[in-house]
């Protein structure tokens, strides 16, 4: 993905890049401690269990939320061994990923894209915001993708949510909750597991989960998880020759796109009556990755160069990310309402090694007569973010209210170099004849404090009135200097502020047909941030600064259920107005944040879930997404890469998931299951490309693609096997689109191939977990 690379194009990228180089959702109650190792909703002949949700910050049933919102449980996570974003997409309509490395990852929901780096879709873990809400920190790409295991569930939230969750909510929230500590009872948990991708390595995982009861008043809970997984992609001695003349080979290697995911989470509950709660959570993550799972490709048809799973490498890239999130959490029943403060610091770094070899080495050589040299890019990218929230809430058989105020604060950094080695090694060029090549740093603030209030009015037994609203007002700041031969020598830019006032709202009203169906409609507004541009030397003022973009939902749904929640249905359409997009925009061969062009959004999503059979449960989930631009993209640099109707980069128009599971006993003590999940994605626009418009007249295609998946378990009570395959046809997906030039003609990979992200091929794993 370019942002998350680095654009070739640019010296800051994923800040708006500074200096250019010339330029199935389960729907089960949720339970402190599941059975070991899952759930068995579904297996028995009871009725569903109604599922609770926290998505307007309070304890509400799913049926009664009047917006579409979906459900994975913790038990279904582990059930599909689903660990990150790629693993439960088909479990959610509307929900795509554009992605290249793991840990670096765009969340797209609903068609909300325009390839920005400012986030669109807000991540929290429990009561915690995740990630800079500015668009200098990489928000867009560096999405948390934190592990699932232990997960009470997760809850997705499609549509705005400005209101209640306030900026870069644009188009949804995607909320991790973690599983309380309990006082019940002493327990613990863990999985041990392998695995085998079709043409790479093995890999494996371990998690353990512990309980701890300290008393009637407290307890403790922690997890710690470790997972590899194996490369699949070569580097295979590719030679081509520049332009310039040299012929470059790169390194033969093989599984050179490996990662690894680690860490633990560690919670501690007090609760010393029913009237107060007090929680405690810390949480750190670090997920590495050694190249981006990327393939040469073809530029104009996307197959895949050289006959395998292969990428030109000279020199070793890297990606490391590493989270860290700690909140305190504490709520008291007053009487007339519920009050509740969150307190919160995260913290999110990444630091990445880009091989850029191929178009920078024989320039270098030209400008400075050393030959044969390598050549990357040394990214680091920080964030740091104070949060303080606190809000009121009752319900009565007339009138639920809530209201609050949020306050934060948020530092981000990055810091670029650009550096000459020697070939074969890492060692920088030490020679007094070659100067300083280019180096960049951006530093930010950003602080916002914001007051909100939503309130749901009780006509009738049937019918509901919701009504949300939220003003907020931020400031910002950012400080840059760039040095070096590529960027044009020194420079200190002055320090750039901005100042913004924003308000946001929701109107949802709902009517209950029956007491197993509801209607609903939802108007709302969701806006991202603007603020401070990174630019380049001599820009004109009116570029110091970018506006923040908005759009408009309007939805209209039903949810319903049979009486004895056997069968269910949760169905929406919606028609979205976006304006003042936010883009990214070359100016003198420089990336900033600009805005322009608007897109219209319009679409129906539908989640059914069936029981029809003691033991059988099936779902489906389908999005149709028609995400177009409604005017054409300003000119960059006099070339135009997106105009009036085309589809917004990476939505099919249709995409669906099959899921479906069955349980049964052999014994009194051994319960046996089978599963299968189906995903299926229609064709989609890449990354748009402004050369490849004005070659071919229409923009890059990605095909259609399907993904099948295969599971079954052997539960013995206090332990289980598990095995799965996923990816068994062995299905070449693409989730990203690279540049193909830098320095306009300069080609990035050998052969003028483009590098497009590719789905992780058959993998076969089997898994032990234990219990007591």
């Amino acid at each position: 993905m370019t942002q998350n690379r680095l654009s070739p194009r640019t010296f800051l990228m994923g800040s708006a890049a500074l200096l250019g180089l010339a330029a199935q959702p389960a729907l089960a109650q949720v339970q402190e401690d599941p059975p070991v190792p899952q759930e068995t909703a579904g297996a028995a002949d009871t009725n569903q269990a109604e599922i609770v949700v926290t998505a307007q910050k309070r304890t509400q049933v799913l049926i009664d939320v009047p917006q579409s919102i979906s459900v994975v449980s913790g038990a279904t996570l582990e059930d599909q061994n689903a660990s990150s974003f790629a693993d439960y997409l088909k479990l959610v309509p509307g929900l795509q990923l554009n992605q290249s490395t793991p840990g670096q990852g765009r969340l797209i929901v609903r068609g909300v894209n325009s390839g920005g780096v400012a986030s669109t879709v807000g991540i929290y873990m429990d009561e915690t915001p995740f990630g800079s809400s500015s668009g200098l920190v990489n928000a867009a790409v560096l999405a948390g993708d934190f592990d699932t295991f232990d997960l009470d569930r997760i809850e997705v939230l499609r549509g705005p949510q400005g209101t209640i969750y306030g900026a870069s909510s644009l188009s949804g929230v995607l909320k991790f909750v973690t599983r309380q500590p309990s006082t019940a009872a002493l327990t613990a948990r863990g999985r041990v597991g392998v695995e085998t991708t079709a043409g790479g390595e093995m890999g494996y995982n371990a998690n353990l989960v512990v309980n701890v009861p300290l008393g009637d008043t407290l307890a403790f809970r922690a997890t710690g998880s470790y997972r590899k997984h194996g490369g699949f992609i070569d580097s295979i001695g590719t030679s081509g020759t520049d332009l310039l003349g040299a012929v470059l080979t790169s390194d033969r290697a093989k599984n050179i796109n490996d990662s690894k995911s680690f860490g633990g989470r560690a919670s501690l509950l007090y609760k010393p009556s029913d009237k107060v709660t007090l929680r405690f959570t810390a949480l750190a993550q670090n997920i590495e990755a050694d190249a981006p799972s990327v393939v040469a490709s073809d530029p104009e048809t996307l197959e895949r160069l050289y006959g395998e799973l292969s990428q030109a490498q000279f020199v070793p890239e890297f990606s490391d990310v590493k989270y860290r999130v700690y909140n305190a959490t504490g709520a008291i029943d007053l009487g007339f309402a519920d009050l509740t403060s969150s307190t919160s610091y995260s913290t999110q770094k990444q630091d990445f090694r880009a091989d850029l070899t191929f178009p920078l080495s024989s320039l270098i050589d030209a400008a400075f007569g050393y030959p044969a040299n390598e050549f990357f890019q040394a990214q680091s990218t920080n964030s740091k973010k104070f949060t303080q929230e606190v809000r009121l809430s009752s319900e009565s058989k007339r009138l639920d209210w809530l209201a609050g105020i949020y306050y934060t604060s948020e530092d981000g950094l990055i810091d670029q170099d650009f550096i000459a080695v020697r070939p074969g090694t890492l060692n920088p060029i030490d020679d007094p004849g070659v100067p300083l090549l280019g180096l960049a740093r951006v530093a930010s603030e950003y602080k916002e404090i914001a007051g909100f209030a939503d309130v749901t009015i009780h006509f009738s037994e049937r019918f509901d009135l919701g009504l949300g609203g939220r003003y907020s007002s931020n400031k910002q700041e950012a400080d840059q200097v760039s040095d070096g031969a590529l960027a044009g020598g020194f420079n200190r830019f002055p320090t750039r502020k901005s100042t913004e006032d924003v308000f946001t709202y929701s109107v949802a009203p709902r009517f209950e047909l029956n007491d197993n169906t509801s209607i609903y409609a939802r108007v709302a507004k969701g806006f991202r941030p603007g603020g401070p541009n990174v630019l380049p030397p001599g820009a004109p003022a009116e570029l110091g600064t970018y506006d923040s973009d908005s759009l408009i939902s309007y939805e209209a749904g039903v949810k319903a259920q049979t009486p004895d929640g056997r069968f269910t249905v949760d169905a929406a359409v919606f028609h979205i107005d976006w304006t003042d997009i936010q883009l990214i925009a070359t100016v003198s061969d420089f990336n900033i944040n600009t805005n322009g062009s608007k897109a219209k959004v319009d679409g129906a999503e539908i989640t059914a879930t069936a029981r029809p059979l003691r033991g059988l449960s099936l779902s489906l989930n389908a999005a149709y997404t028609d995400a177009r631009l409604t005017e054409d993209l300003p000119p960059i640099q006099g070339a135009i890469s997106g105009f009036d109707g085309d589809q917004l980069p990476f939505t099919p128009k249709f995409s669906a998931g099959l899921n479906g599971d069955y349980r049964w006993s052999l014994s009194n003590t051994l319960e046996a299951s089978l599963g299968a999940s189906l995903r299926h994605l229609s064709s989609q626009t890449a990354s748009y490309d402004a050369d490849f418009v004005a070659a071919n007249g229409r923009q890059r295609r990605i095909d259609s693609y399907q993904v099948i998946d295969l599971r079954a378990g052997l539960d013995f009570g206090k332990y289980a096997i598990d095995a799965y395959v996923r990816n068994l046809g062995n299905s070449a997906g693409r989730t990203s689109t690279e540049g193909t030039t830098v320095f306009g003609p300069f080609p990035l990979n050998p052969n003028g191939a483009m590098n497009t992200g590719v789905i992780r091929p058959r993998t076969i794993g089997i898994s032990l977990t234990a219990g007591l």
